[in-house]
């Protein structure tokens, strides 16, 4: 049988009150007082309900976390920033992985409503807003992570995709590239969208470029690997002399398919560049030039975020709140597989 406050007070002599305050507020308490309390927790093994006390309060000291998927090296790294700046309030983050799925993201918006989370970070899927709206109403604060509020109605940190976009597209075309393609899916994704519009608009700077979209269910190493092999068989005068894949994860499925069995060289007949810089992408058999994202940043400045949401949700007036939108900017990363020929 668990040990409660009550078995610790009647062994060191003194009222539930007392060792609540030797738990809680020990500065009030005499030292000879808070010692005997504390060797009567050691002695008999009591540890403390905080999930409970926490209830109690109203919410946690936990922090949802909703993830697109969390096989990606990106959203790990978004999670260890997160992780930085919740434990420097003496919080933790519980991490739920949508795996691009409406209903599993779904499913853990209303697991950390259940656990009454501190406040919920969340790359979304699709256009959810209205269900995350319906979320904050019930006094759960949401931030928005790796995409912007559409209508500003969510504080949101991101990066300029569309910028990203185009200094992929243009560093490919600078490199003497005229045939671009871009492989990425699903167009449900607003990342994708944007890296795909801000390629359009590089190419269209170009009069004799072409850019032509390979599209994927997923942003995954296989959902590459098919767009590579699909590029792979065509005939040489019908291929692409370079690709812009939306994800680093992509563009390692594509390089795999263009080389294998000495079928096409990177950069040699196709160039490619990934997005997200992650640590693979320097490790890959031919070094991925990649769009860098500060990832730890991002998650790190969610955080920061929503503890000034869950504040003013909490605050006595809280009425209007002017939501904050981060937005960082890409860079380009140069590597071996957009060397120019």
């Amino acid at each position: 049988m668990a040990v409660s406050v009550k078995d610790v007070a009647l062994a060191a002599s003194v009222s539930v009150g007392t060792v609540s305050n030797v738990l809680n507020r020990p500065e009030i308490v005499a030292p000879a007082t808070v010692q005997r309390v504390q060797d009567a927790i050691e002695r008999l093994g009591f540890v403390r309900n905080d999930a409970a006390r926490q209830l109690r309060a109203g919410r946690s000291r936990s922090i949802g976390l909703v993830v697109l998927d969390v096989r990606n090296p990106f959203f790990t790294d978004v999670a260890r920033g997160a992780e930085d700046r919740a434990a420097e309030e003496h919080m933790t983050v519980l991490l739920g992985n949508s795996d691009e799925n409406v209903a599993r993201e779904g499913a853990y918006l209303d697991l950390f409503e259940e656990q009454r989370v501190h406040g919920v970070l969340i790359s979304p899927l699709a256009d959810d807003m209205p269900r995350l709206e319906r979320l904050r109403e019930r006094g759960t604060p949401v931030v928005l992570v790796d995409r912007e509020s559409p209508d500003r109605a969510f504080s949101s940190v991101a990066v300029d995709d569309v910028v990203g976009g185009e200094l992929a597209a243009r560093h490919l075309l600078e490199t003497g590239r005229r045939r671009l393609a871009f492989v990425g899916g699903p167009a449900s994704l607003q990342q994708v969208v944007d890296r795909l519009e801000g390629a359009r608009r590089a190419v269209a700077e170009v009069p004799d470029a072409s850019l032509e979209v390979v599209p994927t269910g997923s942003l995954t190493v296989l959902e590459g690997r098919a767009a590579g092999e699909t590029l792979r068989e065509r005939p040489a005068a019908e291929r692409p002399d370079a690709v812009f894949a939306a994800n680093d994860l992509l563009a390692m499925g594509v390089l795999q398919a263009l080389t294998m069995q000495g079928g096409v060289p990177v950069p040699d007949e196709i160039a490619l560049i990934g997005y997200d810089d992650i640590d693979f992408a320097s490790a890959a058999v031919v070094p991925l030039s990649s769009i860098r994202q500060p990832a730890t940043l991002i998650g790190y400045t969610a955080v920061d975020l929503l503890l000034r949401e869950a504040a003013h949700l909490a605050s006595a007036t809280p009425g209007a709140y002017a939501h904050e939108h981060v937005v960082f900017q890409p860079g380009l990363v140069v590597r071996e597989s957009t060397r120019a020929v």
